[in-house]
């Protein structure tokens, strides 16, 4: 019994996963994201009985779309047999680029969910889900350095540090919008700096690398 529940989990995600990929190509054939779950479903035969069997909404939809992302990376990740003995630095690393690979490869549809809405706030909405994802696999990383310390007095603030790794992630999300460097190099020249910038602060030696990266930011916005 608990190998068929499981069946009809993978089946469904696998489902769930179709709908995604039908919605993603009609926001990029159309230039606009449907106005009804009704015409929607219409178009695509479907009925709205078969959408809300995976989602209550559009936008639980879009959530699950950055949900699929961050999936997508962490069974990528975890395939490697060196992933796992990487120091938490390495990781992180690791996860960015890995993340950053995989928004490339659905760059045209990023580029249109975020701009949608212009600089309004409402098309981080979408992100909400993928921020307490990020959050959670950043407190795992600073969980095994503080576990390294015997002292507690050296250990790290778990809640500062994920939030500052959601925020690392939006910085390298805008500059990787905004990048027209070839295959990206200069978001992957970012993300190293960036990540070593974070894991420096919290070793108490940061300021060489923030002199780097503000160089780097500075020398990127004045090309």
């Amino acid at each position: 019994m608990a190998k068929k529940t499981e069946n009809s989990k993978v089946k469904k995600k696998r489902d769930a996963d179709k709908l995604i990929a039908i919605y993603m190509d009609y926001v990029l054939e159309h230039e606009k994201t449907p106005k009804s779950i009704y015409k929607f479903a219409k178009e695509n035969d479907m009925t709205e009985q078969d959408f809300y069997q995976y989602f209550g909404s559009f936008e639980g939809l879009r959530k699950a779309i950055w949900d699929r992302f961050f999936e997508n990376s962490m069974t990528v990740m975890e395939k490697s047999n060196e992933y796992a003995s990487f120091e938490n630095r390495e990781k992180l690393l690791t996860f960015f680029y890995t993340f950053f690979e995989v928004l490339t490869a659905n760059r045209s549809y990023v580029l249109y969910a975020l701009n949608e809405h212009g600089q309004s706030l409402k098309g981080l909405d979408q992100l909400k889900n993928l921020r307490k994802r990020i959050r959670s696999y950043a407190k795992t990383l600073i969980q095994d350095k503080n576990s390294e310390k015997s002292m507690k007095l050296f250990q790290q603030n778990e809640m500062i540090f994920s939030e500052g790794v959601w925020v690392q992630f939006l910085f390298l999300l805008k500059f990787w919008m905004d990048d027209n460097s070839p295959a990206f190099e200069s978001t992957d020249i970012a993300i190293e700096k960036s990540v070593n910038t974070v894991f420096d602060l919290f070793d108490n030696t940061p300021l060489e690398r923030v002199v780097d990266l503000g160089k780097f930011l500075w020398k990127e916005r004045m090309a």
